[in-house]
């Protein structure tokens, strides 16, 4: 019984320390004027909508591959954005927050997961409201399968967390894992998905795309979506194991990190 309390009181007090977190987060980044805390949802959904206009510019909504268009970047660049902004956003998270630390309560896997947290929460109310605002003026159909929609995207932001918590992590041992992670995330853009389904790729191609998480999730997101229009390729034990271990390694480094940044 006393363990059961201890951990429903560890529990109270680590959703408050996050609370305050996501709230310090959202003032210092957005701050109290003009549209304030609107800019978490608005400023990815400004990136959509201009991608969706230059797609839509340069191709006709009904493509020769019979996929509306419009929702094809829909759900193509709101999947880049959860996975490139989550972890862009933590390469930096203990350095500018480091006098926090010495508050009892704050742990630095705290700030990583009110980062993680505010980052995941502004992709998906980006795509939802926009998705809804697209339906309901009938540029774009309703999804076929909602369910399996939100599944790729949990999967989407599972590896946005794990890879967040393994970049940022290791950020603190060396300045130049930032520099690096981002022109990688440039580089990833052609092997993520969001591009071109897998069913348009050459087998060979394919093969060497697959190997990567983020293109499964996406091609589940997609299928969610589109239904039956197109055959899609992913292996959902594949995708779980990778990210288990991203997951564990993301941890691991963050624990190691504690030891050496927190104060003792």
């Amino acid at each position: 019984m006393s363990t059961s309390t201890s951990f429903a009181t560890s529990l109270r007090i680590q959703l408050r320390v996050v609370h305050a977190l996501l709230m310090r987060e959202i003032i210092t980044r957005y701050g109290r004027h003009n549209i304030g805390f609107a800019w978490l949802f608005a400023e990815p959904m400004l990136f959509t909508v201009g991608i969706i206009a230059l797609w839509s510019t340069l191709h006709d909504v009904d493509s020769s591959r019979h996929v509306n268009i419009v929702a094809f970047a829909l759900t193509g660049y709101s999947t880049v954005l959860v996975w490139r902004n989550t972890i862009g956003r933590c390469t930096l998270a203990v350095e500018p927050n480091t006098a926090l630390l010495f508050h009892r309560n704050v742990r630095i896997f705290d700030l990583f997961l009110s980062r993680i947290a505010l980052e995941l929460t502004g992709a998906t109310l980006s795509v939802s409201i926009l998705m809804l605002v697209l339906i309901v003026t009938g540029v774009i159909p309703p999804p076929a399968d909602l369910l399996e929609m939100m599944f790729g995207w949990a999967l989407l932001c599972w590896y946005a967390a794990a890879m967040a918590l393994l970049i940022g992590g290791l950020c603190e041992y060396s300045e130049l894992v930032e520099r690096l992670w981002h022109p990688i995330a440039y580089f990833q853009l052609p092997v993520s998905g969001s591009f071109a389904l897998a069913v348009w790729l050459p087998e060979k191609l394919r093969n060497i795309v697959m190997i990567f998480p983020v293109p499964h999730c996406v091609e589940i997101f997609r299928e969610g979506y589109f239904g039956k229009q197109f055959k899609p390729y992913y292996d959902i034990p594949y995708v779980v194991a990778i990210l288990s271990v991203l997951t564990l390694a993301g941890l691991w480094v963050i624990r190691d990190i504690s030891g050496r940044v927190e104060p003792q």
